[in-house]
């Protein structure tokens, strides 16, 4: 994975692996005893203290078929909403790190060479107030589980023992969620709470099969009607397929 050689090697990696450890266990640490609603919040304000550098953060995790996902958690609200609107774009940084399982960095949003990569998401990113994305894929086994998600106001790139820990956070991020995810008996109730974020991705799916009914088209033609509709309105993808679930609206008219 680029960004290997910062985490050195012989001591060096075992600094690393010791620095890693302690991260995890911070952060399982400060959810432990925690209701599932406070958990996300939690493990936004441990993240932000060890990355304070940023602007804001959000944690995503994919679908099984790595096309859709769903925000587990966000620091604040611009965060969640540029977390979230990248997948309903189907682009932008975290989607490509899902795809590369690499970390991605955008270093100048506003620059020709970004806003020609990502055309949809560096608008709304700028107009949000983001100049800079670090997008770090969080890896397990060959695959991408999700994003860790770093924001800046600011262009620039990372110093190099920044970036050092934040691979680490991203690192420690994985192996929290995996740990948690085992129903550990010291973290009642986090199951409950990854259960409650996938509602989210299966609400999309769900609305996915009935565009497909309803127009007689694939399932990659009605995902990419969901997210264009999406788009056009100024919502969410998760946002309108609760809205054709509940009926409120179709897309029979496109």
């Amino acid at each position: 994975m680029p960004g290997d050689d910062l985490l050195g090697g012989g001591d060096a990696e075992q600094e690393s692996n010791l620095e890693r450890s302690r991260i995890t266990g911070e952060l399982i640490a400060g959810m432990s005893g925690l209701s599932p609603s406070e958990m996300p919040a939690a493990l936004c304000r441990n993240c932000v203290a060890l990355i304070p550098e940023v602007s804001g953060l959000s944690i995503s995790v994919l679908a099984d078929d790595a096309d859709t996902g769903v925000v587990l958690c966000a620091s604040n609200d611009v965060s969640a909403h540029l977390a979230e609107i990248q997948f309903t774009l189907g682009e932008g940084p975290c989607r490509e790190a899902t795809g590369l399982r690499a970390p991605v960095f955008a270093t100048d949003l506003t620059r020709a060479q970004d806003s020609r990569r990502w055309p949809l998401f560096c608008p709304q990113a700028t107009k949000a107030g983001v100049e800079a994305v670090f997008s770090l894929p969080l890896a397990s086994t060959g695959s991408a589980l999700g994003t860790l998600d770093l924001y800046r106001d600011r262009p620039g790139s990372l110093s190099a023992d920044r970036l050092r820990r934040a691979l680490l956070v991203a690192d420690a991020v994985t192996l929290a969620v995996l740990a948690l995810d085992r129903g550990a008996a010291d973290f009642e109730g986090v199951v409950a709470w990854l259960s409650g974020a996938e509602s989210d991705r299966e609400e999309v799916h769900q609305a996915t099969g009935m565009i497909m009914m309803q127009l007689g088209v694939s399932a990659e033609e009605a995902l990419l009607r969901l997210r264009a509709r999406a788009f056009t309105q100024g919502r969410t993808a998760t946002q309108l397929a609760k809205a054709i679930i509940a009926r409120t609206t179709d897309l029979h008219d496109d």
